[in-house]
């Protein structure tokens, strides 16, 4: 198999680091690893494999003279509309985690399980863009309903952990654990969200939308829409909660008028999904929890039971790491999927 020169933007970050772990765990073919982030980073050390490779400052023109093939970024939306076209001007693929390109037209947004045929359409712009992560955890579970019965509409509640904010969102709730146990809560610092997190749940995740919802719950709503090629009925209310890593997701789906859901044939439908797996035995006290998906990259889905009252509406319980699953492990399925799609060309 050919092998790539593969930069990492925002290779000090979170999901850089994850992406180096994701990437060894899946043995990606690399020929040379660029790790790139910002000038106050650059000459730092990451590991990959047991070796060391230099961290190099991001500029316009690193992409070319390190004969760049594949462009993992996640340093920032602005980092990406500033830098990404002199990734795809050297000739790269840019597997973009931001949301900056998402809802681009001509910028195929993917999640390899659910819609492997549009990184096709990648040549358009040379970026494939990497959804937000609660919305890919949601669409793995949704793609195999809409093929058993056709979905009309869509209601989500998320319960999102804080590492979604960052390693500044899990210092935070970790550093108000312990003023709490210190009895200095009150004094502790507010910088990552607007409220306490510590003992607490903050139903705003993003900037406030004219509409009521949030940016993070109309992202999940237009990006689910333009992954699964249908315009269903979504709502969407995010939840920040004091959860270090994993997001949790409760999903009410109806399906078109007339279906009956049978709940063996739904559990059947999501385990046999690609990366997909039911934990669902509630007299036994077993389904998805955080603690249950941080570190992997499946997405488990539990508590499967038909509505009481609508015989077309389903209501389950998704969680997923959303660092790996929502974020590094797509984007690495992304490329791998891209790899074996051009190796037929």
């Amino acid at each position: 198999m050919r092998k790539f020169n593969v930069a990492v933007v925002g290779a000090t970050g979170a999901v850089g680091e994850e992406l180096f772990r994701v990437m060894e765990a899946y043995d990606f073919p690399i020929n040379n690893l660029i790790p790139l982030a910002s000038a106050k980073s650059a000459g730092n050390k990451v590991e990959y494999k047991n070796k060391d490779y230099t961290v190099l400052q991001l500029t316009e023109t690193v992409f070319e003279e390190n004969e760049v093939d594949i462009a993992f970024f996640s340093a920032g939306g602005s980092i990406s509309e500033k830098f990404a076209k002199y990734a795809v001007e050297a000739g790269a693929v840019v597997i973009d985690n931001t949301s900056h390109f998402r809802m681009n037209p001509n910028v195929p947004l993917v999640v390899p399980e659910v819609n492997p045929e549009d990184i096709g359409k990648w040549k358009e712009t040379g970026i494939i863009a990497n959804p937000n992560c609660s919305t890919i955890q949601m669409v793995l579970s949704l793609k195999p309903l809409d093929e058993l019965y056709g979905i009309k509409r869509v209601d989500v509640s998320t319960y999102q952990a804080v590492s979604g904010a960052g390693k500044l969102g899990m210092e935070e709730l970790v550093k108000q654990m312990q003023a709490f146990f210190a009895f200095k809560l009150d004094d502790a610092k507010k910088e990552a969200f607007a409220h306490q997190i510590a003992l607490n749940v903050i139903p705003q995740i993003d900037v406030p939308q004219p509409n009521g919802f949030t940016k993070e719950e109309m992202k999940m709503i237009n990006e689910t829409q333009k992954i699964m090629h249908k315009q269903m009925q979504i709502a969407a209310t995010c939840v920040r909660v004091p959860v270090l890593r994993s997001h949790s997701e409760t999903i009410t789906v109806t399906f078109e008028d007339g279906v009956e859901v049978d709940v063996e044939k739904t559990r059947e439908a999501l385990d046999n999904f690609e990366n997909v797996e039911v934990i669902d035995d509630l007299e036994n006290n077993q389904y998805p929890m955080p603690i249950i998906s941080t570190d992997t990259d499946t997405t488990f889905v539990g508590r499967i039971r038909k509505d009481n009252y609508c015989d077309n509406v389903l209501h389950y319980f998704n969680v997923a790491d959303q660092v790996r699953v929502g974020a590094a492990t797509n984007s690495v399925r992304i490329a791998l999927k891209w790899i074996e799609m051009e190796s037929h060309i």
